[in-house]
């Protein structure tokens, strides 16, 4: 049992380190990611959020440009979630007192 662990993990490294051989270089100003349209021809959101960040929001930070205002309603949705869990958790987990007299 030790040695097929042993042989699984190995595998998932292989699997891990094959798929990482074939990402392209990340300062390579030819890569697709820095590119100002997509291969379908539309324009890539990225370049316009690091461009006019400054200009639509005046704020400095653009990573709470991002969340805040491009994708408030994504992000709005996300903390409800969290915030349901959180809830759910702390309804479960709570001591019932009039329970544990009885």
């Amino acid at each position: 049992m030790k040695y097929l662990k042993l042989l699984l993990i190995l595998t998932f490294t292989l699997v891990l380190v094959f798929a990482a051989s074939d990402l392209p270089y990340r300062g390579n100003p030819d890569n697709q990611m820095n590119q100002e349209t997509s291969m379908t021809g539309t324009e890539v959101p990225g370049n316009y959020y690091i461009q006019e960040a400054y200009n639509d929001a005046h704020t400095p930070n653009i990573v709470t440009v991002i969340l805040g205002d491009y994708r408030s309603i994504d992000t709005l949705g996300e903390q409800i979630v969290i915030f349901s869990a959180g809830l759910i958790c702390f309804l479960l987990l709570r001591r019932r007192g009039q329970e544990d007299d009885e």
